[in-house]
């Protein structure tokens, strides 16, 4: 049996599900949020180290880590393990991007195209017979663009993206958005070291700032009692008119009656929730409404932004597989020391 420190912030069922994919020859010790001293005690014993997304490995954590022979961070956040430290030491570093993580980024993606190509009433349209004129067959001169006469219909293009709840969900995002050469602006509760912000083409700013400037918020906020309802009437308010909503964090974040009130009204131009205060949805609720009418560009998914590896949970088995491939002398995956 292999001792392996298992760090993470994540809660219960998370956990269960990180420890039940373990292998058997690996003796777990997991410990949620622990103390630095805490660590101190544990990691000398220790020949694996698993972090999960977020957790400072400084240099005096590596020295006192005598048997440490890798150390595999979830996620894509490794600003705060010191490398330098590592190489010294003889301990090798992974990382490894989170598949449900990068499935709900994508899902973002769809959420915010969806909203500027208006694609429910744009879909409506195209099912349904219109009046648009006599149909012609189209040639290389002859074509019918925009038949309906729409208006407002743009693109993701060079606009400017507000990620709130800058996390594992946000670094997957930032990186996507590189392709339609957006300005990505972020808010957290602890800003970024520079060289992240700079290896990410992302910029700080303060919540105010961000709801002033950004033409779409992306909202991945986790679900606190601090946080519950926090995305109120005042939010959307500060949002710019014109601007487009987003939600794949936690559920229970947004007020959506306060949502509901700025799409009616027009201060938004469009939203789409993938999470809700009650889930499943309640059939009189009243977000169905709003979003049987096309032109209230309000999309709803069943959460299912992360697909069905969230709930299958078989994807945690990828947590070890570095550490097994280090014990049978295989190459290594997304090795960074």
């Amino acid at each position: 049996m292999h001792p392996t420190l298992f760090l993470t912030s994540r809660g219960e069922r998370h956990q269960q599900a990180a420890l039940a994919a373990a292998p058997r020859e690996l003796d777990i010790t997991l410990r949620r949020d622990p103390t630095r001293a805490e660590i101190l005690q544990l990691i000398p014993q220790m020949e694996f180290l698993i972090s999960e997304r977020l957790g400072v490995l400084d240099a005096e954590m590596i020295a006192a880590a005598r048997n440490l022979k890798l150390i595999q961070r979830l996620g894509g956040q490794t600003w705060d393990i010191d490398l330098t430290a590592a190489r010294r030491a003889g301990v090798t570093v992974c990382y490894l991007p989170v598949a449900t993580c990068q499935l709900v980024a994508e899902h973002m993606v769809l959420q915010l195209l969806a909203l500027v190509k208006h694609l429910g009433e744009v879909t409506q349209i195209a099912l349904a017979a219109g009046d648009w004129g006599t149909p012609q067959r189209c040639t290389e001169d002859y074509f019918a663009d925009n038949w309906s006469r729409r208006k407002n219909i743009f693109g993701l293009r060079q606009s400017t993206v507000g990620i709130l709840g800058f996390g594992e969900i946000g670094l997957e995002l930032a990186q996507r958005l590189r392709a339609f050469d957006c300005t990505v602006l972020y808010t957290k509760r602890h800003r970024l070291p520079s060289s992240a912000e700079a290896d990410l083409q992302i910029s700080y700013a303060t919540q105010s700032e961000l709801l002033a400037q950004s033409d779409f918020i992306c909202s991945l906020l986790p679900l606190f009692p601090e946080t519950e309802q926090i995305l109120n009437a005042n939010f959307f308010v500060a949002m710019k008119r014109g601007a487009i909503f987003a939600h794949c964090g936690a559920g229970a974040v947004v007020d959506e009656g306060a949502l509901i009130n700025a799409l009616r009204s027009k201060h938004l131009a469009g939203a789409a929730l993938d999470t809700y205060t009650f889930e499943p949805l309640r059939p009189d609720d009243p977000l169905l409404t709003v979003a049987r009418d096309p032109l209230q560009n309000l999309i709803l998914t069943p959460h299912i932004g992360s697909g069905t590896l969230a709930s299958d949970n078989t994807h945690r088995t990828d947590d070890y597989a570095n550490i097994m491939a280090w014990l049978a002398g295989k190459p290594l995956r997304y090795q960074l020391a």
